[in-house]
């Protein structure tokens, strides 16, 4: 596959958004009487960056960049811990502001790291499939459907790892169902955002790839 501007760019956006969101999310803020991560703010366009990708370049494509979202995450992090294990200088009296915010625990990251991946190449996988049902009609119909499903693995898998056994069930579960609604209808919302940045896409690159013949297997790096 050819690698234009306009890919690197998506690719570029998609990873920011991610890594943005991760470390926003330390923050609960009230929405519309809902408490929720302030990451939800960015993350669900990596949903709809990830969306473009695959309705336009196609799953392997996505592919790639699902994997390097995952490997510029885990350097942000490693970066972060280091930088939290560096001794100080003697006149900055931030470490416990630094520790609080940028913290983390092995859990959250294990809860993080594995609903990403099963979230977004489900959410790929998911588009790619309906792309090909519907012979690449009705667009809307494959960006919420692929987002319900894969933000529904995403909010289910972080949630369940990180806060199992802290919360009680109840509480997991209107969270859950709280994260996830609002992250669906941000993708509803942002549809006609959606459909000018791949009409956009697709008339700039010559490009709308179908994947009839593709490996959907997430752990390859080509078809």
């Amino acid at each position: 596959m050819r690698v234009s501007f306009w890919f690197v760019t998506i690719a570029a956006l998609f990873v920011t958004c991610l890594i943005t969101a991760n470390i926003i999310a330390v923050k609960i803020i009230a929405v519309a009487g809902l408490l929720v991560p302030a990451g939800i703010i960015v993350f669900p366009l990596s949903y709809l960056f990830g969306d473009v990708l695959t309705e336009v370049y196609g799953y392997a494509a996505a592919r790639r960049v699902i994997w390097l979202g995952f490997a510029c995450n885990l350097l942000a992090v490693i970066a972060i811990f280091v930088g939290g294990l560096a001794p100080a200088a003697s006149f900055w009296k931030l470490q416990a502001a630094y520790s609080a915010i940028l913290g983390f625990t092995p859990r959250l990251l294990l809860g993080s790291f594995v609903a990403y991946l099963c979230g977004e190449f489900a959410n790929s996988f998911v588009l790619a499939k309906l792309k090909i049902l519907t012979k690449g009609r009705w667009l809307w119909t494959r960006t919420i459907g692929s987002t319900f499903v894969g933000e529904g693995l995403d909010t289910l898998i972080f949630i369940s790892i990180a806060f199992w056994g802290v919360i009680p069930p109840a509480e997991m579960l209107t969270a859950m169902l709280t994260q996830w609604l609002f992250k669906v209808g941000y993708e509803v919302v942002a549809t006609p955002l959606t459909y000018v940045v791949v009409n956009f896409l697709k008339k700039h690159e010559q490009l709308d790839t179908f994947d009839y013949n593709t490996n959907f297997s997430p752990i390859l790096l080509s078809r």
